[in-house]
């Protein structure tokens, strides 16, 4: 993998700073990582792939909090249109890291709000009062629930028309239960475009039968980890990662 990886044309940072998806549209994928290396071999020669200081698999840590109910995993699992997730989202190689707060309406769009964390020390009023801005639920309730670890890399099309966030090594640490779980095989790629813009690696995925797939780490982390919680909007997804032989 890291010799496919390393093949690619780079792109820098700044240079992805200035794409634009001004009509941006969201689609998630999931796969396996053997199917993994068929596409990257395939959208090498029509992608370019962002390189941080020489760095293009990063590492990234999320925690992600909810009330003590789980109200938040239990608006998804009743599958209610309008929804929140809070999560801490830290860039491990930067040392960078954001309270997160993203907000998903009744026309399956998100949007993120999100507040630096520059010191560990400033008071937890500062950020209380960036969530009470955000966040229909109380801040001072919330808990730490769950933490996830993965790896990343970003593509970029040649026509920057679209960006391609490719997730491996996914691996979860429930914070109540203790319960941990890797899900070493698994790849989550999400492709964010503009419009309806021809999209190469589209075209690849389906060769390749990779099909839209929605994946929400958090949940299906949660679903994994506690087995207090009701599962049934996730059953169909947990059933396809057993048959792809991921769990």
């Amino acid at each position: 993998m890291n010799e496919i990886i390393s093949s690619f044309d780079s792109i820098s940072l700044d240079d992805m700073s200035g794409i634009r998806l001004m009509n941006r549209t969201d689609t998630k994928f999931i796969t396996t990582k053997d199917r993994l290396e068929e596409l990257l071999k395939k959208a090498k020669s029509q992608y370019w792939m962002q390189d941080i200081d020489g760095m293009r698999n990063m590492p990234y840590f999320t925690r992600y909090f909810d009330t003590p109910e789980c109200q938040m995993y239990i608006s998804h699992q009743n599958g209610k249109k309008t929804r929140q997730k809070v999560r801490v989202r830290s860039y491990v190689n930067s040392g960078l890291a954001f309270i997160e707060v993203k907000n998903k309406n009744n026309h399956g769009r998100t949007k993120k709000k999100r507040i630096s964390i520059e010191d560990k020390d400033v008071e937890r009023e500062l950020y209380d009062e960036f969530l009470s801005q955000y966040l229909s639920y109380d801040p001072s309730i919330l808990i730490e629930q769950i933490e996830n670890n993965f790896n990343r890399i970003t593509l970029v099309n040649k026509q920057k028309t679209e960006r391609l966030t490719i997730d491996t090594g996914l691996r979860f640490n429930n914070l109540i239960t203790g319960k941990e779980m890797s899900l070493n095989r698994l790849v989550i790629i999400e492709l964010k475009r503009d419009g309806n813009a021809y999209s190469p690696i589209r075209d690849i995925m389906r060769d390749l039968h990779i099909h839209p797939q929605g994946f929400s780490k958090y949940c299906m982390g949660m679903a994994l980890t506690n087995e207090s919680l009701k599962r049934n909007r996730f059953k169909e997804r947990l059933m396809l990662l057993e048959k792809m032989k991921i769990i």
